[in-house]
C-alpha cells in the first residue's frame, strides 16, 4: 500500500486519482444532486399542476430520497426494544383494531417517513424534525397504496413528501398533494400520540416497537438537530411572518374538529396538567404528563430535557359528557372516580377497559401549525 501510494509511475497515479475521485464524489453527489434542475431530478412530475406557487418550495440540502424512507420495518418486542431504547425517549404510539406499534422518534428523525401497515390499514409514519411534525396517514388513495419518499424540499419550513407512484408531491403538514398528477386529493389522517416509551411500555407490553434494522447505518439515538427546539429561536427555511401570539418554537397540541382548530401550548401543561374543555361542540379532554425527553434538544436524546407528553380526547362515554381531574398524580374521572392513562383507556375502577375515542389532532411547534392554520383559537387566550 506505502509503494503504491508514493509510486510515481503512471498506473499508480490513476489509481490514486481513482480514489481520490470516487471519495470526492461520495461526500458530494448530495450537494450535486440537490443543485440539478428540478425538471432534471423530477422528469415524471407534472409540475403544470400544481396548487401552490412553486417558488415557495425550497432545497433543504438533501436530494430526492437523501433522507431515505424506511421502506420495509422490521420491529423488536417490547423486550428486545428496552435494551436500546431510554425508557424516557419519545415514540409514536399507533393503535388500530387492537393491533398497537411505536415508532421511536430517534429513528424518525434521519428517515422521516415509515410506510408500514397496522391490522391490514397501509400508514405513513411521518416525523418533520424541523415542524416537530408526526403525523401518521392512511396511504390508499381510490384503491391504490401509495408510497411516500423525501423529496428534499421544504415548503413553510415543513417536509414535501412525494408518492412514487406518480412522483406528485405532498405538503406532509396538511397531507395534500401540491403538485403533480395528484394535486388536490387529500390523505385521511390516522389517531396517533408521542408519549414516553415507559408509558407506551406499560401500557402495550405485547406491542411491536419499530427496530434499529433499518439497513441504513445511521446514528440512533444520536440528535442532528441539537438545540433546535429553544422557544424563542427561529425556523430554518420559514420566510413568512411569525404569529406573534406564541413564540415559534412553542410545542402545541392541535385539536381539529372539522374547519375548526384550537391549540394547547404545552406551557400551560405546568398548571394545568388535565384540561376539559370544547371544541366546534365536541367536548374534549386534554391528558398531559412530564417526564418525556425532547428529541430535538442535546445531541443525544436520552441526555436532553424533559417536555411533556400531550394527548386528546372526546369525553363522551355511554351519552354521558365526562369530566377529569389530576388527583393524587393520577388522571381521574369525577362521575366514577376510574383512574385512566394517557392513552384514554381506563385502567382502574368501575370504567376498567373502557376506550375514550382520540380527538383528531397531534403535536407541532406553533408557528408551523399557525403557518397553515392561522385562524386557530388558542386556549387561555
Amino acid at each position: 500500500m506505502t509503494r503504491l501510494l508514493l509510486s510515481r509511475s503512471w498506473p499508480a497515479r490513476f489509481v490514486r486519482i481513482a480514489v481520490l475521485v470516487s471519495v470526492g464524489w461520495w461526500f458530494a453527489k448530495d450537494l450535486v444532486y440537490a443543485q440539478l434542475p428540478v425538471s432534471l431530478e423530477w422528469p415524471n412530475t407534472d409540475f403544470e399542476n400544481s396548487l401552490v406557487d412553486l417558488s415557495e418550495i425550497q432545497s433543504g440540502g438533501p436530494p430526492k430520497d437523501g433522507i431515505p424512507p424506511v421502506d420495509n420495518p422490521e420491529f423488536d418486542s417490547i423486550g428486545e426494544a428496552s435494551k436500546w431504547l431510554n425508557p424516557r425517549e419519545p415514540v409514536v404510539a399507533v393503535s388500530i383494531d387492537g393491533e398497537t406499534k411505536a415508532y421511536p422518534i430517534q429513528i424518525l428523525i434521519w428517515h422521516e417517513i415509515v410506510n408500514d401497515s397496522i391490522a391490514g390499514i397501509p400508514l405513513s409514519v411521518t416525523f418533520c424534525p424541523l415542524c416537530n411534525a408526526t403525523i401518521v396517514f392512511d396511504r390508499r388513495v381510490d384503491g391504490v397504496i401509495l408510497d411516500f419518499g423525501t423529496t428534499g424540499r421544504l415548503r413553510k419550513s415543513d417536509l414535501v413528501m412525494y408518492d412514487r407512484q406518480t412522483e406528485s408531491w405532498w405538503q406532509q403538514f396538511t397531507g395534500q398533494a401540491i403538485v403533480g398528477k395528484m394535486a388536490g386529493t387529500l390523505l385521511d389522517r390516522l389517531p396517533a400520540s408521542i408519549v414516553a416509551y415507559e408509558d407506551f411500555r406499560d401500557a402495550y407490553p405485547d406491542a411491536q416497537v419499530l427496530s434499529r434494522r433499518t439497513g441504513r447505518q445511521r446514528a440512533y439515538g444520536n440528535n442532528p438537530y441539537r438545540g433546535y427546539d429553544s422557544v424563542d429561536d427561529q425556523p430554518f427555511l420559514f420566510f413568512d411572518p411569525v404569529d406573534k401570539r406564541l413564540p415559534p418554537m412553542e410545542r402545541v397540541l392541535d385539536v381539529s374538529v372539522g374547519d375548526a382548530h384550537k391549540l394547547y401550548p404545552f406551557s400551560v401543561f405546568k398548571t394545568a396538567p388535565v384540561i376539559n374543555d370544547e371544541v366546534a361542540g365536541m367536548p374534549v379532554a386534554v391528558f398531559s404528563r412530564p417526564g418525556t425527553l425532547s428529541a430535538l434538544d442535546g445531541s443525544v436524546i436520552a441526555d436532553s430535557r424533559e417536555v411533556p407528553s400531550a394527548t386528546a380526547y372526546d369525553r363522551r362515554l355511554d351519552g354521558k359528557i365526562m369530566r377529569f381531574e389530576l388527583r393524587d398524580g393520577h388522571i381521574v374521572d369525577s362521575q366514577s372516580g376510574t383512574r385512566w392513562n394517557l392513552f384514554g383507556t381506563g385502567i382502574d375502577g368501575p370504567l376498567s377497559g373502557r376506550q375514550l375515542r382520540p380527538a383528531p389532532g397531534s403535536v407541532h411547534f406553533a408557528f408551523a401549525w399557525l403557518a397553515f392554520h392561522p385562524e386557530s383559537q388558542i386556549y387561555g387566550q
